[in-house]
């Protein structure tokens, strides 16, 4: 088990906002918001051989408040067991949302997995193959992943890579359904960096979606931003730490421009503007 590089213990709160909807349009993929779940596990089961994690209810608290912000429904789920994360995202993926499906899990983690409180494995290849089905089909899937991928420490030169892990991730690209982005905070093989004042990783994220000309950005440049933001702004401290850095990555099946965070005109939800065959189209993606 991978445990993310830590400095010092902080806590902060977490705010969890509930999310309903008629149950008619749940079932047939349709509804009036799109939703987020962040699943942030900080504390573990007594017994369990991994650390508490400080800085995750912070990050928790930020990605609640921002994409709120944003019109996001959102629903916060913190230190459920393997169990029930799969049970959250079986249920999640079968409520319809307007345009768009965000999901956060944070955890301590390993190439491919990522660990629920009772310090069982995740596998996120189940997780992404939940949302093949006809509710989410057509919908817009983001899924940012604040975890370890291994043990390694990134000292910011470029290498062939920490371990071989390209089995693993054909796996994981195989079960990413279309239309989906996934964001990883580190490279394959790396250790995801945590702080008190919470993860590099999101909290770049909810930074860049404060600022209004960020937020227009077509999904994959935004993702982009953030890689560049946190591998050249952010550097370690600390005897353990000191001089290290931290590269995320993604990895997409979407098959066209994707804007998920443009404010609508006639409403406070958002909009996911797609690409057509004709040219470029700014219009609601809604199947």
């Amino acid at each position: 088990m991978t445990q993310e590089p830590q400095v010092e213990v902080e806590q902060a709160q977490t705010v969890a906002a509930p999310s309903t909807h008629a149950a008619m349009l749940q079932q047939t993929g349709y509804a009036d918001h799109n939703r987020a779940v962040v699943v942030s596990v900080a504390r573990f089961h007594p017994g369990v051989a991994l650390t508490k994690r400080p800085g995750a209810e912070r990050d928790a608290k930020k990605i609640h408040r921002t994409l709120s912000k944003l019109g996001f429904k959102v629903k916060l789920h913190s230190d459920p067991s393997s169990e029930e994360i799969y049970q959250i995202f079986h249920e999640g993926s079968g409520r319809g949302v307007k345009d768009c499906f965000l999901a956060v899990l944070s955890s301590h983690g390993e190439e491919g997995c990522v660990f629920g409180a009772d310090g069982k494995a995740v596998r996120l290849s189940h997780i992404f193959a939940c949302f093949k089905n006809p509710t989410m089909d057509r919908k817009a899937k983001l899924f940012l992943i604040q975890a370890c991928r291994g043990g390694a420490l990134d000292d910011g030169v470029q290498v062939d890579g920490a371990e071989d892990a390209s089995d693993s991730s054909f796996t994981q690209y195989l079960s990413v359904p279309v239309d989906t982005a996934v964001m990883y905070a580190t490279a394959p093989g790396y250790g995801a960096i945590m702080s008190p004042l919470g993860s590099v990783f999101l909290q770049t994220f909810c930074t860049l979606l404060e600022d209004e000309d960020d937020r227009k950005l077509e999904l994959t440049r935004l993702l982009t931003r953030v890689s560049h933001r946190v591998a050249y702004t952010f550097q370690g401290k600390g005897r353990h730490l000191g001089g290290k850095k931290e590269m995320p990555c993604f990895l997409t099946r979407l098959t066209r421009e994707v804007f998920l965070f443009v404010e609508s005109t006639k409403d406070a939800g958002i909009s996911v503007l797609i690409g057509s065959e004709n040219g470029r189209m700014r219009t609601p993606s809604i199947s």
